[in-house]
């Protein structure tokens, strides 16, 4: 095995960042940021950081926040099921373990949410427990270093790099090994690594080699599938409609405009006035066309067209729906008031570039 640890440990502790969640290293602080910085890089997770740990400080905080004022604190960092798993393991914290997460990694790993590489981190880093950690980092930095030649996400490679990880920890180390694998590919052996400032250098055999350049070894592309859907912004006696999508959909949870996938054959005009009869019950007529936001989400593009909408015969009052086909709860809210509802990214984009919703008069 290679004498990786003491270059790597000297340049981790000259070189690692000052991040808020590591001035204070606790099990729930790991957590949560770990959770976070899966889907978003760090810088632009640390402002989400801190005011997520500032208005939930404890797992016992996080038990008991109401579901709207958790997704709140998560709009923006999107892929909002985990941080309902966080909720359900927070609850499952505080009944089993007092409130305080556990050292174990295969208690950390039976909560929901928390897979290999997050139990690996908080009983790493928190615990000092001696388990490995792998993420995309760590992946890179060891397939170059002993010349991984498969794809990373598949075996054998996988197991290797796993069986690699446990094995070059040193003992009472564990904290800042990970951590400094983590941050060596994080800040140096990058896509394009640097290797002239790489501590391990004269130890990586794919440099050695001269193929650097060709580790770690990608696997095959995942299929991208192109939606396109629609969704309305109605608009009756200067209230907005809006409702809240069913648990177990894609962005569970979340107040939305209704609309949906526009079918074969279908103009998106027709599109949306068929969802608001199918979904609420609403006969609509479109006003005008309001934007067309793109968002990717995973392997899938979506176009989402939007109109702004008018009740057709222009009834008294707002009509409460007799059944949403689609929702759990419905309001009429005053536009301006949107912002303290947790919406998917697309409508959030959608109310942030909509000038309706600060002239709420317009188009009625």
């Amino acid at each position: 095995m290679q004498p990786i640890a003491a270059p790597l440990l000297q340049w981790f502790q000259a070189n690692k960042r000052l991040l808020p969640f590591r001035q204070e290293p606790s099990a729930y602080h790991i957590w949560v940021s770990e959770i976070m910085l899966q889907q978003t890089r760090v810088a632009a997770a640390i402002p989400y950081y801190n005011r997520f740990i500032a208005a939930l400080p404890t797992p016992a905080d996080l038990a008991v926040c109401e579901p709207d004022a958790l997704r709140k604190l998560w709009q923006g960092l999107g892929y909002y099921n985990r941080v309902n798993n966080m909720q359900k393991a927070a609850r499952i914290v505080c009944e089993q373990y007092g409130g305080d997460l556990p050292a174990d990694y295969d208690a950390l790993r039976s909560l929901p949410g928390i897979g290999d590489y997050t139990a690996g981190a908080i009983a790493s880093t928190a615990y000092n427990e001696e388990v490995p950690c792998v993420d995309g980092n760590v992946e890179r930095v060891l397939s170059r270093v002993f010349d991984i030649d498969t794809p990373v996400k598949e075996e054998p490679a996988k197991s290797r790099i796993r069986e690699l990880a446990q094995a070059l920890i040193p003992k009472g180390e564990a904290r800042n090994f990970n951590q400094g694998l983590m941050e060596l590919g994080a800040l140096v052996c990058r896509k394009k690594p640097e290797c002239e400032r790489c501590p391990l250098a004269g130890l990586c055999e794919s440099r050695h080699l001269g193929i650097q350049n060709e580790r770690p070894v990608p696997g095959k592309k995942a299929a991208v599938t192109q939606i396109e859907v629609v969704c309305g912004v109605l608009l009756h006696e200067g209230k907005v409609f809006i409702q809240r999508r069913n648990e177990k959909d894609v962005w569970g949870g979340l107040w939305e405009f209704p609309g949906g996938c526009v079918e074969p054959g279908e103009t998106p005009e027709q599109a949306v006035a068929r969802e608001w009869m199918e979904e609420v019950g609403f006969k609509v007529a479109i006003v005008r066309p309001l934007d067309v936001i793109r968002h990717n989400y995973t392997t899938y593009r979506i176009t989402l067209r939007c109109y702004q909408l008018r009740l057709e015969g222009k009834p008294k009052g707002c009509p409460v729906p007799e059944e949403l086909a689609e929702a759990t709860a419905c309001q009429w809210i005053a536009p301006q008031d949107i912002e303290a509802f947790p919406l998917p990214a697309p409508h959030r984009k959608l109310a942030d570039n909509c000038s309706l919703f600060d002239n709420p008069a317009s188009g009625e």
